[in-house]
């Protein structure tokens, strides 16, 4: 169970297993007869997290479980048509951002690495479903459009799990190498640079593997690199803001 201890830091919550004497747990705050138990010391069965590094790692699973479900739907945003993954994606990135921020750059990588988790489970289990005969009963229609939305080629499954690790390493990668030259200041030049490099090769690794040789991508590539490129400046930096208010927030004692 999660448990605060009062010699950690502010804001962290540990996993605790109390030593077991005779099948029974004993918990920290329990009495035992008449003398109070003490709270356990630190050990190698003791793993401590960050109130905000936990909420954020959460809603990064969920977020990189959505965006290619999100992707079937192309949405125009004026003259500019652009797939809606696109939005949970930016929140991958305003995430990882904000944990680079308020966790360092190895953190940040690890919560990158660890989204690959829920990004390959979704896909097998995506296939598994897709393999299962349907019931006789569902309407034709509902699952035709099912199969549309779950299924996809391996090439855009591929290239949508090349274009996720390379441009949010490389978005983590960029945002630190700033920190480290320009200091704590000017947040939003740094969330914005980051976001709109990696946002372009993301496009560039995506549209590639995905349908080259099955179409001429150059239209394709173009529109939506600027559209990327355009929400990336405008929504990112307010929102890697928002997401470090929020975690410092969090981390703050009695949270």
């Amino acid at each position: 169970m999660y448990v605060r201890h009062p010699g950690l830091e502010p804001g962290s919550v540990f996993l605790f297993e109390g030593p077991k004497k005779g099948g029974s747990r004993v918990k920290p705050g329990m009495t035992s007869g008449s003398k109070a138990v003490t709270p356990p010391l630190m050990t190698d069965r003791t793993r401590t997290i960050p109130l905000s590094l936990f909420a954020f790692a959460i809603f990064y699973g969920g977020m990189v479980c959505i965006a290619g479900v999100l992707g079937n739907k192309q949405v125009a945003l004026g003259p500019l048509a652009v797939e809606s993954g696109i939005f949970a994606f930016l929140l991958l990135v305003v995430t990882s951002s904000a944990v680079a921020e308020l966790h360092g750059r190895r953190n940040a990588n690890r919560l990158v690495l660890i989204g690959f988790v829920p990004l390959l489970v979704s896909l097998f289990l995506s296939l598994f479903v897709l393999a299962l005969p349907a019931s006789p009963q569902m309407d034709p229609a509902r699952l035709s459009a099912f199969e549309t939305v779950m299924g996809g080629t391996p090439r855009i499954w591929i290239g949508g799990i090349l274009a996720y690790g390379i441009s949010t390493f490389l978005n983590v990668t960029i945002f630190s190498r700033l920190k480290s030259s320009e200091g704590v200041h000017l947040l939003w030049f740094r969330s914005a640079v980051a976001s709109v490099l990696s946002q372009i090769v993301d496009t560039c690794i995506f549209i590639t593997v995905a349908f080259y040789g099955v179409f001429p991508i150059g239209e394709l590539l173009l529109g939506q690199m600027l559209a990327k490129v355009v929400l990336s400046a405008v929504l990112v930096p307010p929102l890697v803001y928002l997401f470090v208010a929020l975690g410092r927030r969090l981390d703050q004692p009695g949270i």
